[in-house]
C-alpha cells in the first residue's frame, strides 16, 4: 500500500541542496522549489529517508514528511494556490514550433 507524502527541506548549503534535490527526483514529483510529493510503500519511504540521511547534515539541515494518507480513495489532487497560479504536473506539455523556412 502507498501512501502521498509532501517531502519539504530546508538545506543550508548549497551542494547539499541540489545533492538532495537530485536524490528527491528519483523518488517523487516537484512541486516547489524545497518540495516534492512522492508516493511511497514502507520500503520506499526507508529508502528515501536512507538516501537522504546520507546527504545532509543532521546539525543544521531539516527534511520533513509529512504523510496525506494512502494513495487509493483519495480521489484527485487537490492544490491551491496563493499568489502565483500553481501549474499542474501532469497538465500537457505544448510544444511551439516555427513553419519551416519562417523566421
Amino acid at each position: 500500500m502507498r501512501n502521498t507524502y509532501l517531502v519539504c527541506y530546508d538545506i543550508c548549503e548549497d551542494r547539499r541542496l541540489r545533492l538532495v534535490y537530485r536524490t528527491m527526483r528519483d523518488f517523487g514529483d516537484h512541486l516547489q522549489y524545497s518540495i516534492f510529493e512522492c508516493q511511497f510503500t514502507p520500503t520506499d519511504l526507508v529508502r528515501c529517508r536512507h538516501a537522504l540521511s546520507e546527504i545532509i547534515d543532521h546539525r543544521e539541515d531539516q527534511v520533513l514528511f509529512v504523510d496525506l494518507g494512502p494513495v487509493e480513495g483519495r480521489g484527485d489532487r487537490v492544490i491551491t494556490a496563493l499568489g502565483k497560479a500553481y501549474s499542474p504536473i501532469d497538465s500537457p506539455c505544448i510544444v511551439v514550433d516555427r513553419p519551416s523556412g519562417g523566421r
